[in-house]
């Protein structure tokens, strides 16, 4: 807002200063045509009001172009064009005017020449400051510190050269000289500054080039125009303001004049090698889009596409197909304008002319290679160029581009292809270690919410009981394992209590504990004997395990009025049992498989039901078999009978310390905390 406010005052002071500027001139030059009318005005006043309207029509036009960052090159041509061509059409309606109004005593009278003298040098001061703001931002386009320091050199010293001209000083030759030789001078180095040039495409350039020619001409008409009519008017009144001996005006002239000459030419100039840096671009962009496939891309075929589209396009091919034959895809053709039959054919062609696989990229395998082509019959294609497609060192395919002339394609655009055909290579290596690295996020991802699970299925807390005390440990080797151990309450007297493993590892086997857990609350609170609980599980779980999946396990009921465990085992490791009054141990070695192994009613044969009576002081270890076939660095398992030892050290203790030394001791057998199976104990020790 503030901007707008400064520039529209800058305006009104523009359109003030010119009025003044009229009426003193005008003044003047009517009292020096008539000897009887006295002169009251001082010569000198036109001259300053003069330059105050040049100062307010140049920062107005600092402040209108300079600051507006939409304009681009072409847009600045066409607001000089447009100024040019407002104000030549304004002059040469004031021509025509005089034209109709022929030869009488109004067109002749000075005072109206003068009135048209003025209008046209406003115009002509307007459009130069306007082309001198719009090509300030053209050699400037491109900043540096010399080229700033230069320009800022020659527009200050345009605009204290006004101080010469204001209060009409006696006229120095030399001076005078040496002031615009220096302003010419800096103007040549400064019309030099056409990086901008370079930016245009071919259709802009033509653009360009009209809009320049059109400007030159405008300017060559105010300036003859102005010309003819200070030298009418400096016949009859010598004091007028004569714009012929303003250093500033006449600066501004010569620069303009000779940027827009030199930016006409050398667009002229750079017309004919237009078209080979818009391909060089074209190569950038498209090299590019084949680099940055992999951000934007879905999938290993958008990436072949692009391969091809870009390919053709970059060496003005009129065909081409892609054959990949890589363990993502197999074998599969992409083809581009040209059909699956016609690149079959060719390729079919080709195997029996003995021309195999992938050309050396050389000119000269191009052409002995169109030369088996031109004989194809019925080909509408001359020449052909081959590219093999690597990644990590493996061809997986081959890059065909085609032409109807014969030796179509030359070295530069083979070098082209071959760029783009690597590049095409690295990123879809590239993309396949993206996908194999998202891969590898989702499945952590699918472990870490498979490790929440599994630990929600894994009680936080066992039954309690006065006639036996509970302690369990459980440590997964991969992040989700399948051991599974809980406790339930049937009655005020009765207990259920399992330990299982599941086969597999994973989100399977974190899904199949959840389907266990479920069936062990909802089978065990109906009281069932503990073979029926097997049946009933086994029963569940078949409808559920894939083949091939299984689950051991070993179900107790523990009856604390009776003072006797009822239990059933299911392919499970034996149970470990330290009898404290006969202080001997033995494994119980029931018969029984795991659930899931046989899927039919006739599991009930191979499981049983067993008891046995507990006494104070008695130990039952629950273990999987990851404890049991610990391996050291020698590759000697634990075993049953050093499990057997290391408990019955301990086996005065309570459970949680029987569980803390045996753990001690298994992972002081192996060495290493990195186990190979899960570790889980289940310890219950009678009071």
């Amino acid at each position: 807002m503030r901007t707008k406010a400064i520039t529209r005052l800058l305006f009104l002071v523009g359109v003030i200063t010119w009025l003044a500027l009229l009426f003193t001139d005008i003044s003047i030059v009517f009292s020096s045509s008539n000897a009887n009318i006295k002169q009251e005005l001082p010569t000198w006043l036109p001259g300053v009001i003069l330059n105050l309207y040049i100062l307010s029509v140049f920062y107005y036009f600092k402040l209108k172009i300079e600051r507006d960052d939409v304009l681009n090159f072409v847009d600045l041509l066409w607001r000089v064009f447009a100024t040019g061509l407002v104000f030549t059409v304004i002059s040469l309606g004031l021509r025509l005017l005089e034209f109709l109004m022929g030869s009488t005593r109004l067109t002749t009278n000075v005072v109206f020449k003068d009135l048209i003298y003025l209008i046209n040098l406003a115009l002509m001061i307007g459009f130069l400051l306007m082309a001198f703001t719009a090509w300030k931002r053209l050699i400037l386009y491109q900043k540096s510190k010399w080229l700033i320091r230069l320009w800022a050199f020659f527009e200050i010293g345009l605009l204290l050269s006004l101080l010469y001209n204001t209060f009409k000083f006696p006229m120095v030759q030399w001076l005078y000289g040496t002031l615009m030789g220096v302003f010419v001078v800096v103007g040549l180095i400064l019309s030099g500054n056409m990086k901008w040039v370079a930016y245009l495409n071919f259709r802009q350039k033509w653009t360009s080039l009209l809009l320049l020619l059109l400007t030159i001409f405008y300017l060559l008409y105010l300036f003859y125009t102005n010309s003819a009519l200070a030298e009418g008017i400096g016949m009859v009144a010598p004091n007028f303001t004569d714009y012929r001996y303003h250093i500033f005006i006449l600066s501004l002239i010569v620069f303009v004049t000779i940027y827009s000459s030199f930016s006409f030419l050398v667009i002229l100039f750079n017309l004919p090698t237009t078209s080979v840096f818009e391909q060089k671009l074209e190569e950038v962009v498209n090299f590019q889009r084949i680099s940055q496939s992999i951000q934007t891309e879905q999938s290993e075929e958008s990436v072949y596409n692009i391969l091809l589209e870009t390919s053709v396009s970059t060496v003005f091919a009129d065909a081409a197909w892609l054959e990949v034959n890589s363990k993502q895809l197999n074998y599969k053709l992409f083809t581009y304008k040209i059909t699956d039959k016609e690149a079959h054919d060719i390729i079919a062609h080709l195997k029996n002319h003995n021309v195999k696989g992938i050309l050396e990229q050389s000119s000269d395998k191009t052409k002995n290679l169109s030369k088996h082509l031109s004989s194809l019959k019925g080909s509408r294609f001359r020449s052909i160029l081959a590219f093999p497609i690597y990644v990590k060192g493996e061809n997986i395919g081959t890059l065909a581009l085609l032409k109807e002339l014969p030796e179509g394609f030359n070295k530069e655009m083979t070098k082209i292809v071959s760029t783009f055909a690597n590049q095409a290579g690295i990123s879809i290596e590239n993309f396949r270690l993206m996908e194999e690295a998202l891969q590898n996020e989702r499945y952590k991802e699918e472990l870490k919410i498979a490790k929440t699970v599994q630990k929600s299925l894994l009680p936080d807390v066992l039954e309690k009981d006065n006639d036996f005390e509970i302690a369990a440990f459980s440590e997964s080797a991969d992040e989700v394992g399948g051991d599974y151990y809980d406790t339930i309450r049937i009655n005020d007297h009765l207990v259920g209590l399992i330990i299982a493993d599941v086969s597999g590892k994973g989100t399977t086997a974190a899904f199949h504990m959840s389907q266990m857990k479920g069936i062990f609350h909802s089978v065990a609170q109906e009281d069932v004997e503990p073979d029926v609980f097997m049946v009933r599980s086994n029963q569940a779980l078949v409808y559920c395990l894939e083949r091939g999946s299984f689950i051991s396990a070993i179900y107790f009921a523990i009856n604390t009025q009776t003072k006797k465990v009822r239990y059933a085992r299911a392919g499970h490791c034996p149970i470990l049992y330290f009898c404290a009054g006969q202080e001997h141990a033995v494994y119980f070695k029931d018969k029984g498989i795991a659930l899931g192994m046989v899927r039919n009613k006739s599991y009930k044969n191979f499981i049983q039901a067993n008891e046995f009576e507990y006494h104070s002081g008695d130990v039952m270890v629950l273990y999987t078999d990851g404890i049991t076939e610990a391996k050291d660095n020698k590759g000697e398992e634990f075993g049953y009978e050093r499990l057997e030892q290391v408990v019955n050290e301990v086996r005065s203790k309570s459970p949680k310390e029987i569980q803390e030394h045996l753990i001690h001791k298994l992972y002081e057998f192996t060495g290493t905390e990195n186990i190979n199976d899960d570790y889980t104990t289940m310890i219950v020790k009678f009071k």
